[in-house]
């Protein structure tokens, strides 16, 4: 079976919140919101990791997943250490996630850590194209 994130077209397994993201759809999972194609789970987490920059000032690896992961439901240390290795970004390097290929090689190794699989570089591509 495939992993939880793929089956909602939810690449960065994003929890199910207050705010709606172009693509959602209702689906029936409890806890992560549902996607109508992987296309749209790419942009809402890209979309994710900008806001985490433009209101937050989170410029970095460590930054972003430190609140995309927080330690107290996963191992942040090495989901920083294994984003950071899979990107060729450093820890503590200030990066731009409105820099297109920034941004998919970030949200490539998200979905890995997230799927146990490399992300579909079409379904990457697709989604910057809808942002």
């Amino acid at each position: 079976m495939a992993a939880r994130g793929l089956r909602n077209n939810n690449p960065g397994n994003i929890r199910l919140g207050s705010t709606r993201f172009q693509g959602e759809i209702k689906g029936t999972d409890k806890s992560f919101r549902t996607f109508s194609s992987a296309g749209y789970g790419y942009r809402a987490l890209i979309k994710t990791l900008q806001t985490y920059q433009d209101k937050y000032h989170l410029m970095t690896i460590r930054g972003m997943i430190g609140r995309w992961a927080p330690g107290n439901e996963n191992n942040t240390a090495a989901y920083v250490a294994t984003v950071s290795k899979k990107s060729g970004y450093g820890r503590d390097q200030s990066v731009s996630m409105h820099d297109r290929v920034v941004a998919l090689r970030i949200a490539a190794a998200i979905s890995e850590v997230e799927n146990g699989k490399a992300a579909n570089s079409g379904d990457l591509m697709n989604g910057w194209e809808l942002l």
